[in-house]
């Protein structure tokens, strides 16, 4: 009698372990570079204001832990403000410009010309616009999140397959539902890229908005121990805001997980 061997259950096996391995690689590789910083430090004698070892700013990191909760709040609810208004405004405006051609050869343009002007040159503007509260921090996150997430969305939407829509329509299917059913799920992969990297610069845009003026915030608190050489605390105020991006980068693909459960990781 023929016995019929489930293959797929033991590529996923296999497959599970791969990801271990390399997550085991991954981790292993990072936990060297921080013994080799600290080894090189301790043997070279380097001062902590020039460039302080892992341990120092471990230690400072926990001292300066309830400081960097009170400055990271400020920086939190701008970047979740600016990234929500991006991504409403990039979603709308890409759907607007799939649908449209003569709204993309209208916005399109514009959204180029807004990466091309520093952030350091505009930040100050919005300051004397609107003053050194939330609104102008807001602001720069919007700026530097709407472009990566628009150009995502759009692009995706536009790569969908000429075929499978006209097979759709055929089918006498709506546009809502070709929408739907197509191109939306089609477009998913790039557009949680796009969020992806939409993530990384929300606290990017807020810490350099708050460099030109703030009361609190990571980036204000960032200025004031680089100006009293407090190089620990700044470098504790670094692995805070890598913290901070990383979980807000992982809550993105978990979501992307969950909304694509087709995908599978690569």
């Amino acid at each position: 009698m023929k016995r019929f061997i489930n293959t797929d259950k033991k590529r996923y096996v296999g497959y599970s372990d791969k990801i271990y391995l390399n997550k085991t690689v991954t981790a292993l590789f990072y936990i060297m570079l921080i013994m080799v910083w600290q080894i090189l430090v301790d043997q070279m004698e380097v001062p902590d204001w020039i460039l302080p070892s892992p341990v120092v700013i471990l230690r400072e990191f926990i001292n300066s832990f309830p400081l960097l909760l009170k400055h990271g709040r400020v920086t939190i609810i701008e970047v979740l403000g600016g990234f929500a208004i991006s991504l409403v405004l990039g979603t709308v405006l890409s759907i607007l410009m799939d649908k449209y051609r003569l709204i993309k050869d209208l916005f399109y343009p514009f959204m180029i010309i807004t990466q091309t002007v520093p952030l350091m040159a505009l930040a100050p503007l919005l300051m004397v616009w609107f003053g050194f509260g939330l609104t102008p921090k807001i602001i720069v996150v919007v700026l530097v999140c709407f472009f990566p997430i628009a150009v995502s969305l759009t692009e995706g939407l536009s790569s969908v397959d000429g075929e499978l829509i006209d097979l759709m329509r055929s089918m006498n299917a709506t546009e809502n539902q070709i929408f739907f059913k197509c191109k939306l799920p089609a477009a998913m992969p790039s557009f949680f890229a796009g969020l992806r990297i939409a993530a990384t610069y929300s606290v990017m845009g807020a810490v350099i908005s708050e460099w030109v003026g703030a009361q609190e915030g990571l980036g204000i608190f960032m200025t004031r121990v680089m100006k009293s050489y407090r190089i620990p605390a700044l470098f504790a105020d670094i692995v805070f805001i890598i913290i901070m991006t990383l979980i807000f980068v992982a809550v993105i693909d978990f979501c992307g997980k969950k909304l694509m459960p087709w995908r599978k990781a690569k």
